[in-house]
């Protein structure tokens, strides 16, 4: 992420099967997040909701809404994401909902949480 230009915020608010949020953020951390920085995603901060013991959210930022949804199309059909995580993390959501908003990049450094 550099500090030029506009941002988009996505903000991804899931909502886990009780019982799920440890390994959901396992798997988050030691797979999924991985592999979105791999193609280029910036994950600005993702982790266990503080206000519900089944929450989780994401943070995301991108150049444009074409630059987001070129890349989440991209990561959805990954042989690595269809193979090792999309049954799995798939099982562990009950529901979900994404928010965009436009973002300043220093509103973006100021949230970056190194994970």
């Amino acid at each position: 992420m550099t500090d030029t230009g506009h941002w988009l915020l996505e903000i991804r608010l899931f909502k886990l099967h009780p019982g799920n949020r440890e390994e959901f953020d396992r798997i988050s951390r030691e797979g999924t997040i991985p592999l979105m920085r791999r193609l280029g995603i910036t994950v600005v901060a993702h982790g266990p909701s503080m206000n519900n013991e089944n929450g989780y959210f994401l943070l995301r930022a991108f150049s444009s809404e074409a630059d987001r949804v070129k890349r989440s199309q991209a990561l959805y059909v990954m042989p690595e994401w269809l193979e090792n995580y999309d049954a799995t993390v798939s099982a562990m959501i009950d529901d979900y909902d994404t928010a965009v908003m436009p973002a300043a990049p220093g509103a973006l450094s100021a949230l970056i949480h190194p994970v």
